[in-house]
């Protein structure tokens, strides 16, 4: 593969930090003394830690691209494709403490999390009479829910982790070397920053512009991912699942679904009605350098080995449902200029390419990953309505997915078992929101990820024997990096 090229977009925070001229500089404080304490004392300040602080969605590998190596890659979905063995690691479940993506991971989404408290410490400090008290509210309520998101993807992957609730202030050991919480504890601390939030102002939007209130932080944001903790957490609350999801179903701020599914990946409708949250990808030097490592030759201008294969079994499903329209938005068949494993042991082979990404722009491009769609909560809603036993009420909202892709309504006799309803859901949600970052998380919770894998009937063409997984309970949680376990003994490793 071509040495990866990237434009990461990195957002400068200039502080005017005015200093009082002294003629003998042997008089100035030590520059060790422009601290946190006076480095964010105005409202401007404020708002640029802000923005610093949404700036990880565009910075961190993990809201780029890593999410789908440990959501579609790790399940049924795809296969690594490309020539990283870190990335053969986790399509094989064979995730090791020091793969470096999971390091990786862990430290941005930490970092993060690092911002998030920085704003949510200075914001009740500042004395500035240009920040008024409605603004100050809000700036909290959107730093709570991005530490709430962070640790969101920190627990549901690694499960218990370590609670950074402030800034570091120290570098004594035990100050800095926290112990895990309990997955309960962190999922508990998630739901508190987001009821702060959400009791905090957060707004349905932030005024007419579409790129400002699907960039940041609204009511509708909060209530989707309150949706989602409540359901993956150990013990989901499908009642509050319910009611956090008709809470954005039925936000003023009018969310609705796309008339034409294919319109979510076209690069051409981006903030749209059915966009709840996305990464906001501008482009050039502000652009998005995952779609070049997905897309074909045709298209990327380049002919090294691509990366998140779509698999067999995807493709069946999409087959098996007569899903055309999904599949055609999600999947390009195109030939390789190399053997691919999988799909033909031979150059020239046709393989199936990931697709909901369709512009590479040379590292830069401006397609986005949405952080919450509606279709997702919609699909959630009836998850939770068929967990409190109400079949036919969630048929009734798969149908609202399945009529737009042109799909037959769930027939009735599936619509009144519950069993039933439960694959349904799960597969639905599978062909919908493929290359979306959830199907890991959605395996975990319906409690099938060792089933499915285990029986998944992969053939590599290179030996012509099947790949066997062998998934176990210690895959279903990735494993703490090494590097932090020998930086804090007081971490305890996963299985």
């Amino acid at each position: 593969m071509k040495t990866k090229h990237i434009v990461l977009y990195t957002l400068g925070l200039s502080l005017a930090l005015g200093t009082t001229a002294c003629e003998d500089y042997l008089t100035l404080a030590p520059i060790s003394e422009e601290t946190i304490d006076n480095a964010y004392v105005t409202g401007p300040q404020l708002e640029a830690a802000l923005t610093g602080a949404y700036e990880t969605f565009q910075s961190s590998d993990w809201y780029v691209w890593d999410n789908v190596l440990f959501q579609d890659v790790m399940a049924d979905n795809h296969y690594a494709g490309g020539d990283n063995p870190e990335i053969f690691a986790i399509d094989a479940l064979e995730v090791t403490p020091t793969n470096s993506r999971v390091f990786g991971a862990w430290s941005s989404i930490y970092n993060g999390i690092a911002k998030a408290n920085l704003v949510l410490e200075r914001a009740p400090l500042i004395e500035d009479p240009s920040l008024s008290e409605e603004r100050r509210a809000q700036i909290m309520g959107e730093a709570a829910f991005l530490r709430a998101y962070h640790y969101y993807n920190l627990v549901k992957m690694w499960g218990g982790v370590p609670l950074m609730l402030e800034t570091v202030k120290s570098a004594d050991p035990a100050v800095v070397r926290k112990p895990r919480a309990s997955a309960d504890e962190v999922y508990d601390q998630i739901i508190a920053d987001l009821t702060y939030a959400l009791d905090n102002r957060l707004p349905d939007r932030y005024g007419s512009e579409a790129n400002v209130n699907k960039a940041r932080a609204t009511r509708g944001a909060a209530n989707t991912l309150m949706a989602k903790a409540y359901a993956q957490r150990p013990t989901p609350n499908w009642a509050k699942v319910l009611e956090h999801a008709d809470a954005v179903i039925n936000s003023p701020a009018g969310y609705q679904l796309l008339g034409n599914y294919a319109h979510l990946f076209d690069g051409e409708h981006y903030n749209n009605a059915e966009s709840i949250m996305e990464v906001q990808f501008l482009g050039a030097n502000e652009g998005n350098w995952a779609p070049q490592m997905h897309l074909p030759p045709s298209i990327s201008g380049d002919t090294w080995r691509k990366f998140v294969t779509p698999s067999h079994d995807l493709i069946d499903a999409f087959d098996e449902e007569g899903d055309a329209i999904r599949k055609n938005a999600t999947v390009l068949f195109e030939q390789a200029p190399w053997a691919d494993e999988y799909w033909g042991n031979a150059v020239g082979s046709e393989i199936p390419f990931a697709y909901k990404w369709k512009n590479a722009s040379g590292w830069a491009s401006a397609d986005r990953q949405y952080i919450f769609r509606l279709a997702d909560v919609i699909l959630l809603k009836a998850e939770a309505l068929n967990e409190l036993n109400r079949p036919q009420d969630a048929a009734t909202e798969v149908n609202r997915i399945r009529r737009r892709v042109e799909l037959e309504n769930v027939p009735q006799a599936v619509a009144s078992s519950q069993a039933a309803m439960r694959e349904v859901i799960l597969n639905e949600r599978r062909l919908e929101l493929a290359q979306e970052a959830q199907r890991w998380d959605d395996l975990r919770r319906y409690g099938v990820a060792l089933e499915v894998m285990n029986s998944l009937e992969e053939i590599d063409l290179r030996t012509g024997n099947a790949v066997n997984y062998n998934a176990t309970a210690s895959d279903l949680l990735l494993p703490i990096p090494q590097q932090e376990i020998n930086r804090n003994p007081l971490l305890e490793p996963n299985p």
